[in-house]
């Protein structure tokens, strides 16, 4: 079947048997009924403007429509190169996943390779750090600025409290290993060490890591019905996110930092759920195991925290 007529068949199946696909078309398009039947009847070629129109108009994804199984025709995030394009960054990603999760029925699930960021949309020190990092990493003509000199713009706060407010009114499946918490602390000791970090910010940065294990730990505890954490001792994580609606399923796919590829394409987004429900079948569910193996899991983050911010400090020790 030719790629107009699988477009037009796929129209016919979104509207009444009772409507006429000519008049309809020739609505959404605003052109004349002859104009509408000239590309209904293959006289005349849909337009790319025209295409992607009745795309948005009929909610058709074209990525599901032509795409074969080999390819994905995905989205993207857009690149970050100073804070004007994180601002916009966060903007984009607060609206479309707002989107997303407007369903109560929503599910979000969050492979965590890294401490999701959406811990860090709260306006603590640590919110600040991770700024400063992403911008550090993404963008190599950044000037060399320590951390206590770097300033945020305020506007930043809307966004990540939009981001952090959904995230908390979605119901979300983690699943976590002991690595998680790795990079964070990495980046903590890589700007000391490099001097753009000093010795109380990088003390008040681990123990705002803490709190944020600890908050985690008090989800956990709670029996949230909007939350479960699980435990993975099997794989490597790799921040993948999915998002569950009625309507389709949306995956989101790291490609750096904090850039992802955004895809509808059912074929891949029904694997990657799959897969998201196999790592939780092999993982342990937080929240419903006993005090015991769930402290073991939360201690062993307190005290790899402790372990760095000890490294940290002896520096200083050594010094005198």
């Amino acid at each position: 079947m030719k790629s107009q007529e699988l477009f037009l068949k796929a129209i016919r199946q979104k509207i009444s048997k009772s409507v006429s696909l000519i008049e309809e078309i020739a609505g959404v398009l605003e052109i004349s009924y002859d104009a509408s039947h000239r590309r209904i009847s293959g006289k005349s070629k849909f337009s790319i403007d025209e295409t992607v129109r009745l795309a948005s108009h009929f909610s058709i994804s074209l990525d599901s429509l032509f795409s074969n199984k080999e390819k994905v025709i995905v989205e993207k995030t857009i690149e970050i190169e100073n804070l004007k394009d994180m601002l916009q960054y966060f903007r984009s990603s607060a609206e479309n996943i707002e989107a997303l999760t407007k369903n109560e029925k929503t599910i979000l699930f969050y492979s965590a390779k890294d401490i999701p960021l959406f811990y860090f949309m709260d306006g603590t020190i640590l919110s600040k750090f991770k700024a400063f990092v992403w911008l550090n990493l993404l963008n190599s003509n950044q000037k060399e600025v320590s951390f206590e000199n770097f300033v945020i713009d305020e506007s930043f706060t809307e966004y990540m409290q939009k981001l952090k407010r959904i995230y908390e009114n979605t119901f979300v499946n983690e699943v976590w290993n002991d690595t998680t918490i790795n990079s964070s602390l990495q980046q903590i000791l890589y700007f000391y060490e490099a001097g753009l970090l000093n010795l109380k910010s990088a003390n008040a940065l681990c123990k705002d890591l803490k709190r944020i294990i600890s908050l985690i730990q008090e989800k956990c505890n709670k029996h949230n019905t909007n939350f479960a954490i699980y435990y993975n001792e099997l794989i490597l994580l790799n921040n993948n996110m999915l998002i569950e609606s009625e309507e389709k399923l949306t995956m989101f796919v790291p490609y750096t930092l904090l850039g992802y590829f955004i895809t509808n394409n059912e074929e891949s987004c029904k694997n990657v759920h799959q897969f998201f429900k196999q790592q939780i079948i092999n993982s342990k569910p937080l929240g419903q195991s006993g005090i015991k193996e769930r402290n073991l899991f939360f201690n062993r983050a307190i005290r790899k925290i402790e372990y760095y911010q000890d490294k940290i400090n002896s520096q200083v020790d050594l010094l005198f």
